[in-house]
């Protein structure tokens, strides 16, 4: 996910270049618990027609898919509690708010996703060891395109909502989501081959869409757990220190700290400045960087600038050198 899909920041002669508006955190975290309800509503029904199609046609591909298809839908849980937490307030215990929680729910969403992966694995084992007949084929076709039409709704849903408010791991659900549907569309191709006569093309299917299942687990892994260290999109750091380096005063910027929390992105710079600049000027000189990271960079919510001397920049210039005080052993700071 690009960071530009990020838009919580508004421009124009109104914008707002402080703290983060509550109102818009506010609104971003109600944008997605509007998608996770109707993605609860939508996977739930259809999981529902095919959970009544899987007791009557025995397809062991079909209850692979219905069985991921229950599975996403209660992903819906952890991320509706993730971002109706991250709606609260500061505190003095959680002085960035709770929008941390976020990832864990992305956690609990792969591992959800990992659960029903081996669950339709073990079932397709299960069913080439000890084969079964298939009934009501023409109803298990239909019931895949029944399953790849609500995937691919919830998928749509939770991909355009989680690029505009930025949330990695909304984002991830409907990448799980399209998955999903093309793994419905297999359940047709398994009706089709057991149509012609090829006993094992259900239970060979619900192999593959295991696999495919799988394969969504790691990708999904990489970018919830990524998020969660603290990691964050290939040139963002590049693109934040142009924008500095491009205000008044900037003579260079020496270090630069990102991080996500939960849909919100933070930054810390250090910038140097000509070294006979007086507290004011200084002073003066971070505010137009923090305007220019927040004017020009859209996936920004708060940036803080430090202002160091040319001379001195930098947060190894802060460290305090080995010293002995009141008795103590040598020690830093």
């Amino acid at each position: 996910m690009s960071p530009h899909d990020h838009a919580s920041h508004r421009h124009g002669h109104a914008h707002r270049h402080g703290t983060v508006d509550p109102a818009l955190v506010a609104d971003s975290s109600s944008d997605g618990i509007r998608a996770v309800q109707w993605s609860l509503v939508l996977l739930g029904a259809t999981a529902a027609i095919q959970m009544a199609i899987v007791l009557l046609s025995g397809s062991v591909a079909l209850l692979a898919d219905t069985v991921h298809n229950v599975g996403d839908a209660l992903t819906a849980v952890p991320l509706w509690v993730a971002f109706s937490l991250s709606r609260r307030p500061p505190t003095k215990v959680f002085t960035y708010g709770l929008g941390r929680v976020e990832d864990l729910a992305g956690v609990a969403v792969v591992l959800t996703i990992l659960l029903s992966a081996v669950y339709a694995a073990y079932e397709s084992v299960d069913r080439l060891i000890h084969p079964r007949p298939v009934s009501h084929v023409l109803v298990v076709a239909l019931a895949g395109t029944v399953g790849f039409a609500g995937n691919e709704a919830v998928a749509i849903l939770r991909t355009r909502v989680g690029r505009r408010i930025g949330s990695a791991a909304l984002v991830a659900d409907g990448y799980h989501a399209r998955t999903d549907g093309f793994a419905s569309l297999a359940v047709l191709v398994g009706a089709i081959g057991v149509w012609l006569g090829f006993a094992l093309a259900d239970p060979l299917i619900g192999l593959a869409i295991s696999a495919a299942i799988f394969r969504i687990v790691w990708q999904s892994a990489r970018s919830v757990l990524t998020r969660a260290i603290d990691g964050v999109e290939p040139g963002v750091v590049d693109e934040l220190r142009h924008a500095a380096m491009h205000s008044p005063g900037v003579c260079d910027v020496t270090d630069t700290r990102v991080r996500w929390i939960g849909h919100v992105m933070y930054a810390e710079l250090n910038v140097s400045v000509d070294p006979e600049l007086s507290a004011a000027e200084g002073h003066d000189v971070a505010v137009e960087v923090r305007h220019q990271l927040l004017h020009h960079l859209n996936y920004l919510d708060d940036a803080t600038v430090h202002v160091d001397p040319a001379t001195a920049s930098g947060q190894r210039h802060h460290a305090i050198a080995a010293h002995e005080h009141e008795g103590l052993p040598l020690h830093t700071h």
